[in-house]
């Protein structure tokens, strides 16, 4: 500025002017386009909002209110499968099983839990992954290499995850904890794997009512054993019967998120994309679960 005594007072006076300048012209065009909105009429300004009412009105209309309703029940049913081994299993076997005689009983639990977990993997999970990819791919024609190369690497995927979960939480100077950490671990893809029910039940009965009611059947009819062999390895792992069921029991939580994640995308074909890789990881989880912490025990049978 001419005659300021201050010699930088003129480059900064500029930017002064100019911050000011550009904060009212800012100030203007926010002025502007909310009277522009005000001129278009209220149907114009409140176009968002309106649509958020729309998509949450048909996520709680009366048709959708049934679609709720069975897809909890029938999550809820698959989760409560967990109590199934109390009554299988004997109330003493807790502590039985820490004796020397009840160790051959274990054995048997979990030779059932190894053929379960492998019989889970690789004739229910990576099946259906691969009927996934297939009904995805354009046109019918199959599956491409790269989606069976999709489908191994997320195997491998799950398969690594959880060897890096079991050396992150290990503690390798007692063996208590090492098998405690291996039935965490089991609890953690049985809840991946509940979630994965909980979709396909819920898409189920986003078609309708009476392949809802089948694919719920099916479900049972599969995760029951399932569940038994999942048990034996909590109780291997040093948990108690009420323990070992209130564990199972939490699982339950996976298959009622997943019901509420099928119903919120309101798409059969967005629960196929994303069963499509949560199956082949959940895969690799058993397949580690089953090869790495069960089976060394049973190699050690005389």
């Amino acid at each position: 500025m001419p005659g300021c005594p201050c010699p930088g007072c003129g480059m900064a006076g500029q930017r002064l002017l100019f911050f000011a300048a550009l904060a009212l012209e800012l100030l203007g065009g926010a002025g502007g386009s909310q009277q522009a909105l005000r001129s278009r009429g209220p149907a114009a300004a409140c176009r968002l909002d309106n649509k958020e009412s729309e998509s949450w009105g048909a996520l709680l209309s009366g048709e959708r209110l049934d679609t709720w309703i069975c897809s909890l029940l029938g999550s809820l049913m698959v989760g409560l499968s967990g109590v199934f081994p109390l009554l299988v299993i004997p109330l003493e076997m807790g502590t039985v099983l820490r004796s020397e005689a009840g160790a051959r009983r274990l054995k048997q639990l979990l030779s059932f839990a190894l053929g379960g977990l492998l019989g889970n993997v690789f004739l229910h999970l990576l099946p259906e992954a691969w009927a996934y990819t297939c009904s995805a791919s354009p046109g019918g024609e199959g599956q491409s290499l790269q989606q069976q190369q999709q489908l191994g690497l997320w195997v491998i995927a799950g398969f690594l995850t959880f060897l890096a979960l079991e050396k992150m939480f290990l503690d390798s100077k007692e063996k208590e904890g090492t098998s405690q950490v291996s039935g965490y671990l089991n609890l953690l893809a049985n809840t991946i794997d509940n979630f994965t029910h909980g979709l396909a039940v819920a898409a189920s009965f986003l078609v309708s009512k009476k392949i809802g009611l089948l694919t719920t059947m099916a479900i049972l009819l599969h995760e029951i054993p399932h569940e038994v062999g999942d048990f034996a390895i909590l109780l291997r792992a040093g948990f108690d019967r009420w323990s070992a069921a209130k564990l199972q029991l939490s699982t339950a939580l996976g298959g009622l998120l997943g019901a509420c994640f099928a119903i919120c995308t309101q798409s059969p074909k967005g629960v196929e994309e994303t069963v499509a890789w949560i199956l082949p990881f959940t895969s690799g989880g058993f397949l580690y679960i089953a090869l790495v912490n069960v089976l060394p025990d049973l190699l050690e049978e005389d």
